[in-house]
């Protein structure tokens, strides 16, 4: 794929503008799943630039996998919003904008002065939207968060550790990814509601409150009904047997749910001892009894190959798959067949591999609209020689 500049696709909130004040993960992520559903995103940066894009190898200055994995489909202009006229050009920006987003604590931004007060003085009809680590009228509302410090608070880490028996976290920025796609889910709403009522409002993502949400509605359980903490827990997600399966050659994933599955399942195995067994003639049964019979699973995926139980699995119509690890990923020929993969031209003059864009729209297709930007790429551009402010804004890589 060539893509050295604006791309063709025209996706769901095209002429949608936003002002993309965001750094790190979490804002990155929401702005840029944004941006490939067609929106117009303006990624304001201090000078220096946002950190990211100097996390990671790099073939050019200011572009590491980090930053152009998480800043595709924007543009980028570099702001000291400490300057006056610097701020003068950002509200001039929020006037003819959408959404104005940032992932900074409320105090912050009041101290720049694009509190939620003052931007929608310019502009009464924008969505202005933020995540912070807490709830912004709670007593933690000032604490500061990040991935990790979130995976411990909100109980991801000890639901590991009480299926494993040692609380990890998972192996990549879950809250921060996580919290950027329900703010991305959360600004379209808002645009949703600004279409029919006219009026802008003030959404706000807060990191814990979403990640116990998303971790927990599962593990409720009997305590949905009794209020009881030792009630908690879904037994099928903490059993110490539920893992991708080792074979006698490599590891098989699988997963039966219904009658019909686990009869199947019975019938691949060769196993009609636990089709008889009343303890795994129906769901109530097998939720029970999860740990003896995800245990007996375990030990019957041992005497045959991953390759051997794939064949039987499908023959029989059951969920299964192998277990990739990130090696597989990348050289997985489904994923370039699929065009998931791809290869495109950087305006830097390097190449570079894009994931594409998972959710298909029939109407109205999204996928990768710009590359990741240089720094200050788009002064000109988007703010004009005049709005540019003049002392450690002009002179920019790409401006």
């Amino acid at each position: 794929m060539d893509q050295s500049e604006a791309g063709e696709t025209q996706g769901p909130l095209a002429g949608i503008r936003i002002v993309d004040l965001t750094i790190n993960v979490l804002g990155p992520m929401a702005t840029q799943m944004l941006g490939d559903m067609g929106a117009d995103v303006i990624k304001v940066e201090p000078p220096a630039g946002d950190p990211m894009r100097m996390l990671g190898p790099q073939r050019a200055n200011g572009l590491a996998a980090h930053f152009v994995n998480f800043n595709r489909s924007k543009r980028s202009v570099t702001l000291d919003l400490k300057r006056p006229d610097a701020l003068e050009s950002l509200m001039r920006l929020v006037e003819s904008s959408d959404v104005v987003v940032h992932n900074m604590r409320a105090a912050a931004a009041e101290r720049l002065g694009i509190g939620a007060e003052a931007v929608h003085a310019r502009n009464a009809r924008i969505v202005y939207a933020y995540a912070t680590g807490y709830k912004k009228d709670g007593p933690r509302s000032k604490r500061p968060a990040f991935d990790d410090v979130i995976q411990g608070e909100s109980g991801v880490a000890g639901l590991i550790g009480q299926a494993n028996g040692e609380p990890r976290f998972v192996p990549y920025a879950l809250a921060d990814k996580l919290c950027g796609v329900y703010l991305a889910a959360a600004i379209s709403a808002a645009l949703v509601r600004r279409e029919r009522s006219g009026e802008g409002q003030v959404v706000h993502v807060p990191m814990m409150e979403t990640m116990v949400s998303f971790n927990i509605v599962d593990h409720l359980w009997e305590s949905t009904f009794t209020g009881k903490p030792d009630d908690a827990g879904y037994p099928r997600m903490l059993t110490r047997h539920r893992r991708p399966y080792p074979t006698k050659a490599g590891y098989i994933c699988l997963m039966a749910v219904t009658d019909d599955q686990w009869k199947r399942l019975f019938q691949a195995l060769e196993r009609h001892d636990l089709a008889q067994d009343p303890r795994f003639h129906d769901m109530a049964g097998r939720t029970l009894h999860i740990d003896e019979l995800y245990g007996a699973l375990g030990e019957e995926m041992k005497t045959r190959t991953a390759e051997e139980w794939a064949a039987r699995l499908d023959a029989m119509d059951v969920p299964n798959a192998r277990l990739n690890m990130l090696s597989d990923l990348i050289s997985d020929e489904y994923l370039w067949e699929t065009g998931f993969l791809s290869w495109y031209d950087h305006p830097s003059g390097h190449r570079h591999v894009a994931l594409g864009f998972p959710v298909d729209f029939s109407a109205s297709p999204a996928g990768m609209t710009r590359p990741p930007p240089l720094l200050g790429q788009h002064n000109q551009e988007i703010l004009g020689e005049h709005h540019v402010a003049r002392k450690g804004n002009e002179g920019k890589a790409g401006s």
